[in-house]
């Protein structure tokens, strides 16, 4: 059974598996209902979807008429102003089949430029702002995917009172002497705030070596050995205060859901720096490629 955890101050209390709808960005309708009984097998009660992961909006969305009610539904908006976020958030509620979502997230807010128009004057955030007035959405979170994930998060939560954030977290990016403290720095600061972290990327190998072939449909080329995945699942989980969202190919998900439902503790030290060695675990990036 995967183990539930109060999802910050939202009040639901969410599957630490989230399920991420990228999986569903070029599946059809039927992939993406046989995604759907397992989920529910898993006892799966929330979704991550995005308005740019291709079709998954429209996918899950003949979900909702049966099963609104089981999921707690989180979407994205990758538009940088006020007008444009507000065109996407209303497009997803439809696409999704829905009046309300649960929780709308800034998404990808990579660099210091894009932080400062998404929160300043006409900016994407006075968009969910609205919406959350009008009732549309229910609470506001934002998503980063960098090393400098944690400082531009930590700088958007001095900035506005969101409910979530999103980021990477895996082995090899937590021996990064740099990320890994402001990874600790932006844990401390959700703990006190009562704001729910998301991570994604948990099952990394690598970047999909060149001219490899591609047997998922992650961006980077995840672990595929059960055992692997079980101790990389086992690492996140350890960490009582992170979610986890799965990665973004169907194939791999049942691997990904029958490793948390046997989580049971953190692996060692020497554990994981012997599953790195002998998959040749690499950060999705390089230190010098940290951006501000």
């Amino acid at each position: 059974m995967i183990t539930k955890n109060r999802f910050g101050r939202t009040g639901h209390e969410s599957t630490r598996v989230l399920f991420g709808a990228a999986a569903l960005g070029d599946a059809t309708q039927e992939v993406a209902d046989r995604t759907l009984d397992l989920l529910l097998k898993h006892g799966i009660n929330h979704i991550d979807v995005a308005a740019s992961y291709g079709e998954a909006e429209l996918r899950v969305g003949p979900w909702m008429k049966q099963h609104r009610r089981d999921f707690f539904l989180a979407t994205k908006t990758g538009e940088r102003t006020r007008a444009k976020a507000r065109d996407e958030i209303r497009r997803s509620l439809e696409r999704l089949q829905t009046d309300q979502l649960d929780l709308i997230q800034l998404h990808a807010v990579l660099e210091s430029q894009e932080l400062e128009t998404v929160l300043g004057p006409g900016g994407a955030l006075e968009a969910a702002v609205e919406a959350r007035d009008q009732g549309l959405v229910r609470f506001i979170g934002i998503t980063s995917h960098s090393l400098s994930a944690p400082s531009i998060l930590l700088r958007a939560l001095a900035a506005f009172d969101f409910a979530s954030v999103l980021l990477p977290y895996n082995y090899p990016m937590m021996r990064n002497p740099g990320y890994a403290e402001g990874f600790n720095r932006l844990a401390a600061a959700c703990e006190q705030r009562g704001v729910a972290m998301q991570t994604i990327k948990s099952i990394c190998r690598r970047p999909w070596p060149e001219n490899a072939p591609r047997f998922a449909t992650t961006w980077y080329e995840p672990l595929s050995d059960a055992a692997d995945i079980g101790r990389a699942v086992a690492y996140t989980l350890g960490r009582p205060q992170n979610f986890l969202n799965s990665a973004g190919d169907v194939g791999v998900l049942p691997r990904v859901l029958e490793a948390a439902g046997l989580y049971s503790e953190l692996p060692s030290e020497a554990e994981m720096q012997t599953l790195a060695t002998a998959q040749a675990m690499v950060p999705l990036w390089e230190e010098h490629e940290a951006v501000q």
